[in-house]
């Protein structure tokens, strides 16, 4: 049941339903499948006037993400497959290499080894692909600490007839140095989840328990963690720490997912524990819970193989004539940069949503958030609205 897993599967594998029959090729040496993904960003503010202090935020809108997809397998080698992901980076306005490289499945030991450009594995919500999420961003915390990929090997298997799940990666930044998500020299990081309700494939019930671990060097002996205030248009960073010298950090998380039928309840928190001895040994920490409900009915779907949720597949498209899948979503997420030496500031937030998702290619999302940022000496408050429109192939 665990063997099908190919090398896109962590990064995006494929809508249920088929948009075009033009992007697919099988041929006796390979076969490939064209995909890709476009987001574009609207967002407004209103500050108070301390918010405005710390933060210059201004309506805008942006493309988020825009990237090509190829993924496929090799007939002559059954056990190996790729994946290649190349985005256009709107910030930098250039294309980068994202998710690329080999997958090498390996039945006999209870799993399969990527090695190439991919995500870490720590935290579920940062390993799910970017369109699957409940919500239009990660949280302020997770974006802090996590880099969104890594050039290394990544080894995830299976044990208990699927009952345990478990990842374990060792990365380095030989080929990464200049990209915009190096922070690392080189990092190892390992999450184990336990689904004692079963894979979650057959029954709506499902619960994900999980512990993480991360040791990160420091990159060149240096650290810096940032995040914006979940706003990827915005002009500042909410909380920042600064570049300080250190030399490595270990980072510990756990996590709890709980699905019933429509319903799903989530919970990820991190503590970050510095080696920096000149700034205190600073101990960072952040995390998030959130509650979500398919009010037209369907089930979010999650892959066992992975341990990650999937993005939903309305039951009746609005192409068909139906309502498409309409989802409410509430969140708290909770950011805490200050320790020792370090004041990068504290920044809550609370963030009802509603995303609309037409079919397995379109969705729209409309947030409404309410930030609170202490730093500076300052507690400034700001409302977010924000709209996105995702397109995925």
């Amino acid at each position: 049941m665990f063997r099908t897993l190919d090398a896109a599967e962590a990064d995006d594998p494929g809508p249920r339903r088929k948009l075009v029959n033009w992007n697919e090729y099988e041929g006796p040496y390979f076969t490939m499948r064209l995909g890709g993904g476009f987001l574009y960003d609207y967002v407004a503010y209103s500050q108070d006037a301390d918010s405005k202090e710390q933060m210059t935020l201004r309506p805008t809108g942006q493309l988020r993400d825009f990237r090509v997809l190829l993924k496929g397998r090799f007939p002559t080698l059954p056990r190996l497959s790729y994946t290649l992901g190349y985005m256009y980076d709107a910030v930098a306005e250039e294309w980068r290499f994202r998710q690329t490289g080999l997958m090498f499945d390996m039945p006999e030991l209870g799993g399969n080894l990527f090695v190439g450009r991919t995500k870490e594995g720590f935290s579920t919500n940062k390993a799910m692909v970017g369109y699957h999420g409940w919500l239009n961003e990660r949280s302020a915390a997770n974006d802090a600490f996590l880099p969104i990929l890594a050039d290394g090997v990544k080894w995830t298997g299976w044990a208990a007839g699927g009952k345990f799940v478990y990842n374990l990666g060792w990365f380095k930044d030989t080929r990464s140095e200049n990209e915009s998500f190096n922070r690392n020299d080189n990092q190892f990081a390992a999450r184990g989840v336990w689904l004692p309700l079963g894979n979650g494939a057959q029954s709506p019930q499902l619960l994900h328990l999980a512990l993480e671990y991360r040791y990160g060097e420091a990159d060149d002996g240096m650290l810096r963690y940032r995040s914006k205030p979940e706003s990827f248009p915005a002009q500042s960073y909410a909380i920042d720490s600064g570049v300080f010298a250190a030399h490595h950090s270990n980072m510990y998380g756990v996590e709890t997912y709980y699905r019933d039928g429509p319903w799903t309840f989530g919970m990820e928190y991190f503590f970050n524990d510095v080696s920096a001895p000149a700034s205190g040994d600073p101990l960072f920490h952040g995390g998030e819970v959130f509650a979500a409900w398919l009010v037209t009915g369907e089930t979010r779907p999650y892959s066992a193989r992975g341990a990650l949720f999937q993005a939903v597949s309305p039951t009746r498209t609005v192409l068909e004539g139906g309502p498409g899948a309409w989802e409410l979503v509430l969140r708290y997420s909770h950011a805490d940069l200050d320790d020792g030496a370090i004041r990068g500031g504290r920044f809550r937030r609370i963030t009802p949503m509603v995303n609309w998702h037409l079919s397995d290619h379109v969705r729209l999302e409309l947030a409404y958030g309410y930030g609170v940022l202490d730093r500076f000496g300052l507690q400034g408050a700001t409302h977010f609205f924000q709209t996105r429109l995702q397109l995925q192939m």
